[in-house]
Parts: C-alpha cells; structure tokens; sequence
C-alpha cells in the first residue's frame, strides 16, 4: 500500500464517513437538529472536496497508483451509501432511489471485478456518464444533508430531492451503459 499525499486523502474520506453518521446520533444536549445538520453538510463537503483533490494530486504529483485506484472508488462508494441510509432514516429520500443507487454501485463494482479477471477492466472503465452521476449526488446529499432553507432563499430538500431523483435516473442510465460494455462484441 503506497503512502502518498493522495491515498492519505482518501483515508481521510473514509474516516470521515462514521462522522458524518455518528453526527445524527448525538445526544440532543451536545447538538441541535439544525445543528446536525449543519455538520454533517459540512464534513460531507469536506469528504467531496478530497474526492475531486485526492484524483487532482495523484495527477499533478504523478503518485497515480493501483492501490489509489482501488481504494479511490470504494471510499466514493462507502460515503454516498453511509449518507444514503441516513438519509432514509430520516425520511429524506425515498427507499426505492436509496435501493437504485446503493444497487448499482454494488452491481458495478462486482462487474469489474469481473472483468477484470477476464483482463477487460478497460472495458468498464469510468465514463462520462459515471463521473455526470456522481457529481450530481455529490451535490444533491448535502443540501439533503442540510435540509432546511439555505439564507431563507434556496429550499435544499426541494433541490436535493430533485437533484438525488435525476441521479437516481442518471445511476440506471450508467448502469445500463457499463453492462452494454460488458458484453462481448458490444460496439465500445
């Protein structure tokens, strides 16, 4: 396992993921519900933002590994499910988008291990489409995170409703493409 500036990065979002959960189980003493909120809208950006810098750094150092590879993805995947099932728990996304998403994170990630063994992990390799489906839930957990009004202006659980709704869709519409790609002597 390399240690560099990026996977550390990484590390530090999967730390970041109990946080973000630990923080809607506080006693109500320590923490208010707008207060929660708050928080765990912050870490999850926080975690967002070392997505985009632990990709950026490992390009710009050139410390682009396989562990980093790996390890990048998983952290992707076990934040947005850990901030998903809060999220349902408090009743701010629906179960089924939860299941759509969750889902096919776990059906992908199986795909290419897959092809991998088969030598064709080029073949689900990221696409447009991925990186358009993430980013979309990337903004769309922490205004649902927040939930209430943003400056009494902008209603976040509307926009995050909408915005996790069109991942969702985005998510089936990716799935699809990957599992296209998949098959033998589909067009690439």
């Amino acid at each position: 396992m390399p240690l560099n500036i990026p996977n550390l990065f990484t590390w530090l979002r999967i730390l970041l993921i109990p946080l973000i959960v630990g923080l809607f189980y506080l006693p109500d003493e320590w923490l208010s519900y707008e207060g929660r909120n708050v928080a765990a809208t912050v870490v999850f950006v926080i975690a967002a933002v070392t997505d985009w810098l632990d990709g950026y750094l490992a390009r710009v150092l050139n410390q682009v590994s396989a562990f980093g590879a790996f390890l990048d993805p998983v952290a992707d995947k076990l934040m947005i499910a850990a901030s998903l099932i809060i999220l349902l728990q408090l009743g701010r996304v629906d179960a089924v988008v939860g299941l759509i998403i969750i889902g096919r994170e776990i059906a992908i990630s199986a795909l290419r291990e897959w092809m991998a063994t088969m030598g064709q992990a080029k073949s689900v390799a990221v696409a447009l489409i991925g990186k358009v489906k993430t980013v979309s839930q990337m903004i769309a957990i922490p205004l649902l995170l927040f939930h209430d009004d943003l400056f009494g202006v902008v209603p976040c659980q509307w926009l995050g409703t909408i915005l996790i709704n069109v991942a969702a869709v985005l998510t089936v519409i990716s799935m699809l493409y990957y599992l296209r790609r998949a098959i033998p002597g589909a067009p690439a």
